[in-house]
């Protein structure tokens, strides 16, 4: 009996061991690095019709090049209509998408009204939408006291209720179809609260809220939902970045310096993640991958740390310093 309970031990302690070892040398959880290695491939994708708003720079658009590359046909959208060509003519010049199956839809997320009018022109054009990617949003950088409520609403409008406002209007489609897959672009600060991102980390746990109940929901529609949470990403997110006063924005440009992960990279495991339907994952180097461990499976450890780091370096990890 005894020798059986010390070859569990043993074994459990191997597990842990390994996993503490990927987890430190990993740049995303364990279960993102087992599909990466064992799972399905991008190219199971292919001639999946997928949407990705928020997609004329940064993950979006290094995500449409990844969905390019495996034969996906795309919804493009985001503010800026010369962005989304340029990305449109990247995508069929570099990876031989055909033109006819990629479609530019111009969109702001907070202009709710136009939402409507923009599903229909994709509907008209592809007939549905298998995989929509709700990936644009904006940053935020303010102290918590010194941010307006007006800030405050705006970041919810951008980052939450424009993406349940699009979702809303595309899901019923999905669940007509009795299939589909919605993937938000959430982000670590949904996980634990980032100092002086108060509204964006308020935003993003909301998001997560918001679609862990609709995950279940829409279980016996065979929908998948899928919540990315990346740390920090090369990306130009702080230069439009909200902060704590109405009509302005940080306008900060990132270091080469920075101890950020590089925006292929996230749009590599991203796409890994959406075509094995994850329900969440963790896109990450380290520390801030293992305080987002600690955090989820030892809160009172994670926010331990949290303390102990102190604010300023808590403010460095923040920032991929």
């Amino acid at each position: 009996m005894m020798d059986w309970l010390y070859l569990i031990f043993l074994f459990m302690l191997t597990c842990f061991i390994i996993a503490l070892v990927m987890i430190v040398l990993g740049d995303c959880d364990l279960l993102l690095q087992i599909a990466e290695k064992f799972g399905k491939s991008p190219s199971s994708l292919k001639n999946k019709i997928v949407w990705i708003t928020g997609s004329s720079s940064g993950i979006g658009e290094c995500l449409a090049y990844e969905l390019s590359k495996v034969g996906c046909k795309l919804i493009l959208s985001a503010r800026r209509k010369d962005e989304l060509e340029r990305v449109r003519g990247q995508c069929i010049e570099k990876w031989g998408v055909k033109a006819d199956d990629i479609l530019v839809v111009p969109l702001d997320m907070v202009e709710f009204d136009t939402h409507a009018a923009a599903v229909e022109k994709v509907i008209n054009k592809f007939g549905q939408v298998d995989i929509l990617v709700n990936n644009a949003g904006r940053s935020q950088r303010a102290e918590w006291i010194k941010t307006s409520l007006e800030v405050d609403q705006q970041v919810l409008n951008v980052n939450v209720l424009g993406v349940l406002s699009l979702t809303k209007l595309v899901l019923p489609y999905m669940i007509k179809r009795n299939e589909g897959h919605i993937v938000n672009m959430s982000s670590i600060a949904g996980k634990i609260g980032a100092p002086f991102s108060g509204s964006y980390t308020g935003a993003k746990h909301a998001i997560q809220g918001w679609f862990d109940a609709l995950r279940i929901e829409v279980l016996e529609n065979n929908i998948a939902v899928t919540n990315l949470c990346p740390g920090p990403v090369f990306s130009n997110l702080l230069d439009i970045a909200f902060v704590g006063e109405a009509g302005k924005v940080l306008k900060q440009k990132m270091e080469p310096t920075d101890k950020r992960m590089k925006t292929t990279r996230c749009a590599e495991l991203s796409a890994i993640a959406i075509a094995n339907k994850l329900d969440e994952c963790w896109i990450a180097l380290n520390p801030v991958l293992f305080l987002t461990y600690a955090n989820q499976y030892s809160p009172v450890l994670g926010k331990f740390v949290g303390k102990k780091f102190g604010l300023k370096i808590m403010k460095r990890l923040r920032e991929g310093r």
